[in-house]
């Protein structure tokens, strides 16, 4: 075999650089396969008191999980439903042990966001807009609409314009206009607090089906399903799932997590910092993504 130093002083530079090329080649691989690029766009949507054995024996919530990632040790905060949801958003349930209607003087995730020159969006099926402060408006209750809590929010009406009804989110999501993260919250047929887990399945199936099979508009984008919490008992053992291009089908994760590591998952892939409450001690969810 032809030793490099018996070549010409041309083609030793040229195997030597070939052979860099290769090297180098190899770690991006490498690199990319450790550090994969996290999606560009989350939408989160929560549904309504289901344990996580009720919820995942559905058919639209099993299929989004095997062709996902299934989070299997996954707990809401507590009871009832409005702490769940201040503490997906800002870390913390503020003290809030009730349904009742609170105004917060305390930063959340939109703060974070928009620190770092990223965008928000709430879908809030029946929201009437105008920064609405109503507890409740047909099927649409605030308890469950957390951003509109904070007073941060409620007194600058360009931050409540992020909060609208659910009419644009197709068209939004087609076009591929959502916000880089976006919330959606089904009212309280739609996200089976009323009518219960198998009509809010059918439901998921109907809207979000035809969404996920748009691999243009799936480009980049990761969507979560979680509920707020189950149907009251200590455990609290909830459903929640990963889906999209950057995620691992049919991954199974065991470690235990809440609320707070899905705060923190979020944080993570948009670089944002934390709240310095729950989430910062929460540690962000792992294994996962491609």
């Amino acid at each position: 075999m032809m030793m490099v130093e018996a070549l010409a002083p041309r083609a030793r530079v040229e195997l030597v650089k070939n052979k860099a090329w290769a090297i180098l080649g190899v770690l991006l691989l490498l690199t990319a396969t450790v550090w994969a690029a996290p999606p560009r766009k989350i939408i989160l949507i929560i549904f309504e008191n289901t344990s996580y054995k009720d919820a995942i024996t559905q058919p639209f919530f099993a299929n989004f999980a095997d062709h996902g990632a299934l989070l299997t040790n996954y707990s809401a905060i507590g009871h009832p439903s409005q702490p769940n949801y201040l503490a997906m958003v800002s870390g913390s349930t503020s003290n809030v042990a009730d349904d009742g209607d609170v105004d917060l003087n305390s930063d959340h995730l939109g703060d974070l966001l928009e620190a770092k020159g990223r965008s928000w969006h709430v879908y809030a099926e029946g929201f009437p807009g105008q920064c609405n402060l109503k507890d409740r408006l047909k099927k649409y209750a605030r308890k469950h609409n957390p951003m509109i809590s904070f007073v941060n929010i409620q007194n600058n009406p360009s931050r409540c314009a992020n909060i609208t009804d659910s009419s644009s989110f197709v068209r939004d999501f087609s076009a591929q206009h959502l916000a880089d993260f976006s919330m959606y919250i089904p009212d309280q047929e739609n996200d089976g607090h009323d009518t219960g887990v198998a009509f809010a399945d059918k439901w998921f199936n109907h809207i979000f089906s035809p969404l996920l099979q748009n691999s243009s508009a799936m480009n980049g984008v990761m969507v979560v399903a979680t509920f707020d919490e189950d149907d009251n008992t200590q455990a609290n053992h909830v459903y929640t799932a990963f889906y999209g291009p950057d995620v691992i089908p049919g991954t199974r994760l065991n470690t235990p997590c809440n609320h707070y590591n899905l705060l923190r998952t979020i944080e993570n892939l948009f670089a944002l910092g934390d709240l310095g409450r729950e989430d910062a001690k929460a540690s962000a969810i792992t294994g996962f993504l491609r």
